[in-house]
């Protein structure tokens, strides 16, 4: 998996100069507009390894772009708990792990400014357990 964002990073640099040599240098729109393609093309390649296991008990089961976010969804088998015992008891402790992971794992992509959002949902109920938005600010304010 980690190959893939090294390959998808590197496509996307190249790109990014390519279009620079082009116009000069690139407006913020254009790098809006390339951001949105490479969130679809990231989105597209590493939804072919999917479903994917995590652990034993979270299941990678999709992940798509919206706009400039790449959106990662996962499903977490959380029996014999219910859903709010696990929202209130795990979220913080969830939070903090999955914050640190991506800003650690994902520079490339974060100092893109794409930004990665992370949801997770139960695998009885399907419904939303927790939802995290991470961007290069978050990091920066983890990371310094």
């Amino acid at each position: 998996m980690k190959f893939l964002f090294v390959l998808l990073f590197i496509m996307f640099s190249a790109f990014a100069s390519d279009v620079q040599m082009q116009s000069g240098e690139l407006s913020s729109e254009n790098m809006k507009k390339q951001n949105r393609e490479v969130t679809k093309l990231a989105a597209l390649e590493l939804s072919k390894a999917l479903p994917a296991t995590i652990d034993k008990y979270t299941k990678l089961i999709s992940i798509r772009a919206d706009d400039t976010t790449l959106v990662y969804i996962f499903e977490i088998d959380i029996s014999p708990k219910s859903d709010e015992s696990v929202k209130k008891e795990d979220h913080s402790r969830m939070k903090e792990a999955v914050t640190l992971g991506v800003c650690r794992n994902s520079k490339r992509f974060l100092e893109a400014d794409i930004s990665i959002q992370y949801i997770y949902n139960s695998t009885h109920s399907k419904s939303e357990l927790f939802k995290f938005d991470i961007n290069k600010e978050i990091c920066f304010n983890i990371l310094k």
